[in-house]
């Protein structure tokens, strides 16, 4: 393949250089692919993952947090502490109450 780049014009020039660009960039992704596999399966038969060997964090599943405050008005509504404060929590703790006095 011969490309006679001289008598390109300067779009024809830029949208090579892009094409260029982007098959570079999917080579070396197709390259780091096709080594990863190769050492994972090279880990699985030494009967390792290659998270274990690389000590790269495996990722924590966390348990549901509990339920730390309810609705007096509808004791099933309930929070646990985390994230946004739900409106019933807030109209509560304007209207006086504590966070103890919804705890559960």
């Amino acid at each position: 393949m011969s490309l006679d780049i001289n008598s390109m014009s300067l779009k024809e020039l830029k949208d090579l250089q892009g094409q260029v660009a982007k098959a570079i960039a999917s080579f070396e992704d197709r390259k780091k692919k096709a080594a990863l596999v190769e050492l994972e399966e090279k880990a699985r038969e030494l009967g390792f993952s290659l998270a274990e060997l690389t000590g790269a964090s495996v990722a924590r599943k966390r348990a549901p947090a509990s339920a730390k405050y309810a609705n007096p008005a509808n004791p099933a509504d309930t929070w646990s502490g985390r994230g946004r404060k739900p409106r019933w929590f807030a109209e509560a703790l304007a209207a006086g109450k504590s966070a103890g006095d919804l705890a559960v």
